[in-house]
């Protein structure tokens, strides 16, 4: 049985302020004992006040638990940093740069920031793991998402974005913004991203004519969506990403209005990393706040 989200009375008794926070930091990144990078002693680690920082016991050296996270440049308190992580956790369809500015009491272009950066940490922790491989099945769908057709002869995908989306049935879902639907952008995204000897499920779009022959052993079977079927007499189907894109688009549409090009990747990582997650959504923060890039080597 899945556990309930923390609450927010336990998150602030978790972190109720700043020094909880870069102490958390601390801990799951280096720790008492740590060996100094400088000296190379195993060191105690006494707080330096006047900075988010640690100094080692033997030669002063200076660790910084915020060097390589979303928290390194910055100037807001890191409780903020927390708490909004808490909220990109116990929400369905994200959260707007706007929901940041009022919960926080910070600016707009410092909640936008925020929110960027979370949302490439949520990429960055959910990484990209190649899918399916020998008896599993791959659905893979692309659309369009952006904002609205505007200038004449534009058509509907006028200034819209494309996006590929890979979905193991039953597992992972990955994706991908594209320049264009052509044969060799939307086979070498695939290619890149789905294991060898894979079940591949498509619609019967020609781009995806010839997987089974590019060299990974590939069986495709296609779903003729052009002739009202979306599920065949085998059981080939794309249902399982096409769910995925409509719930992407919901959120944007009714959370963000709209999204550029731009940073598109970053609104369909951010619903990737948390539809990974759907049995488990009660260990997202613990998750975010614990996962980070390799340690830096030298942090003074």
């Amino acid at each position: 049985m899945s556990k309930k989200p923390q609450t927010i009375a336990q998150f602030f008794k978790q972190f109720p302020n700043d020094e909880s926070c870069l102490n958390h930091l601390f801990e799951i990144r280096f720790g008492q004992g740590f060996e100094c990078p400088s000296c190379e002693r195993p060191s105690n680690w006494y707080r330096i006040k006047a900075e988010r920082a640690y100094s080692c016991q033997w030669c002063g050296h200076h660790l910084h638990p915020t060097v390589g996270t979303p928290f390194e440049k910055t100037r807001t308190p890191l409780q903020m940093w927390f708490y909004a992580i808490y909220l990109f956790t116990t929400t369905r369809n994200g959260v707007a740069a706007k929901e940041l500015e009022r919960q926080l009491g910070v600016t707009y272009k410092t909640a936008w920031r925020m929110a960027h950066l979370i949302r490439e940490h949520m990429a960055d922790v959910d990484g990209e793991e190649p899918l399916g491989g020998v008896f599993k099945t791959v659905e893979v769908d692309e659309t369009y998402i952006g904002g609205e057709v505007s200038g004449k002869g534009m058509g509907y995908k006028g200034n819209k974005t494309a996006i590929v989306g890979m979905m193991e049935r039953n597992g992972d879902v990955m994706t991908k913004v594209i320049a264009n639907r052509s044969r060799a952008t939307l086979q070498g995204a695939i290619i890149s991203h789905v294991k060898s000897h894979s079940e591949i499920h498509t619609d019967e779009f020609i781009s995806y004519d010839g997987l089974e022959y590019v060299g990974k052993g590939y069986w495709h079977k296609t779903v003729n969506h052009s002739l009202g079927e979306y599920v065949s007499k085998s059981g080939v189907s794309t249902n399982g990403i096409e769910g995925f894109w409509s719930q992407l688009k919901r959120s944007i549409n009714g959370t963000h209005i709209h999204v550029s090009g731009k940073h598109l990747w970053k609104y369909a990582k951010e619903a990737e990393y948390r539809f990974n997650r759907r049995g488990c959504g009660e260990t997202m923060l613990s998750e975010l706040l614990s996962t980070f890039g390799p340690l830096p080597s030298r942090c003074d």
